[in-house]
């Protein structure tokens, strides 16, 4: 008979009755308390997405440890991302790490959740932790969209936009310490490791600041500042709207506009007095030179003596030159 459980053999196991056992201390009821939003499948670490997840970033990695980083010459790094509004991303385990040891002035390090750990990443928490900077931990799509979709390395700098002066506070600079001005003058250089050289040779050599165009030009990124080794701490980067007229403006101010071309007269034969004066100095593009405009602002040009078998030498190296030879006649007059 159905349901007879008297019929030989039969058997009740217990706790198949229905309804709620007697002594269950509430367990029942605990089980139905909310436990939270349930993570996202690549959040979970046991997670078939989870794994796939980590093993896309280890193939990621292994590719960018092979192929060299886009203009930085470093294995293992990314580039950078820059914003609309001047703003920057540097991405990379390697060129995170490079931009903190270069001391890059980042406003938070934005970390990778659940990120597999070595070297790089460890000093550059370290780093990070030691300079008081936010560490934003994100998922992997949340940096995907953040670096618009760049091989990050679960590694993210954000740099703000360099804070440029204004052309004449670079006279202003000099006043304050009672010496002649003697600033640096870009016309057409685009490449941001030749501004930080030449940042870098303004800082040694007691330039007061550089000068650079708003437009057509490189600006103070992050790579310019880490190829300055910690110079653009130290030496002012003014922008210019219009680099002719800035020119023209210090002209008005008594300086006297030097531009460096190869047909110029040969530096070594330059007045000293002039020399330890109020002075800009311009220095063009490695391979076009000063523009027309700005070769006619110039009150005279000067040149490098150099072996007949050199055509020219870089302009972050060129300026640098020009700077010692100034530095050497100023310190002696």
């Amino acid at each position: 008979m159905a349901g007879n459980s008297q019929r030989r053999g039969a058997m009740r196991k217990p706790g198949t009755k229905k309804g709620q056992t007697a002594g269950s201390g509430g367990q029942r009821r605990k089980g139905l308390e909310p436990k939270g939003p349930t993570p996202k499948a690549t959040e979970r670490t046991k997670h078939p997405a989870a794994r796939k997840a980590r093993a896309a970033d280890r193939r990621a990695e292994e590719e960018a440890r092979q192929a060299p980083a886009s203009g930085s010459g470093a294995r293992g790094g990314t580039s950078v991302r820059r914003r609309k509004d001047g703003a920057e991303l540097v991405i990379g385990r390697n060129s995170v790490l490079e931009a903190l040891r270069a001391g890059v002035p980042g406003t938070a390090l934005h970390v990778q959740q659940f990120l597999d750990s070595d070297d790089r990443v460890r000093e550059s928490l370290v780093l990070a932790a030691e300079r008081g900077l936010p560490l934003l931990e994100a998922t992997r799509a949340q940096l995907d969209k953040l670096t618009d979709g760049a091989i990050h390395q679960g590694l993210a700098l954000a740099v703000p936009a360099y804070d440029y002066l204004d052309p004449a506070d670079l006279l202003e600079r000099a006043a304050e310490v009672g010496e002649a001005p003697l600033i640096v003058a870009l016309d057409g250089i685009t490449d941001p490791r030749n501004l930080g050289a030449i940042v870098r040779s303004a800082a040694a050599f007691g330039a007061h600041g550089v000068v650079v165009p708003e437009r057509r030009a490189a600006g103070m990124t992050a790579s310019a500042w880490k190829t300055s080794a910690g110079a653009a701490a130290r030496v002012p980067v003014a922008q210019a709207t219009n680099l002719t007229r800035a020119l023209q403006s210090y002209a008005k101010a008594g300086c006297m506009v030097v531009g460096l071309a190869a047909g110029g007269q040969s530096l070594d034969e330059l007045d000293p007095d002039l020399a330890a004066g109020p002075l800009v100095v311009v220095v063009g593009s490695e391979g076009a030179g000063l523009s027309r405009l700005v070769a006619e602002t110039c009150d005279l040009t000067v040149g490098i003596p150099i072996a007949s078998e050199v055509e020219s030498l870089n302009a972050g190296v060129a300026t640098g030159v020009v700077l010692y030879a100034l530095s050497r006649t100023r310190r002696s007059h």
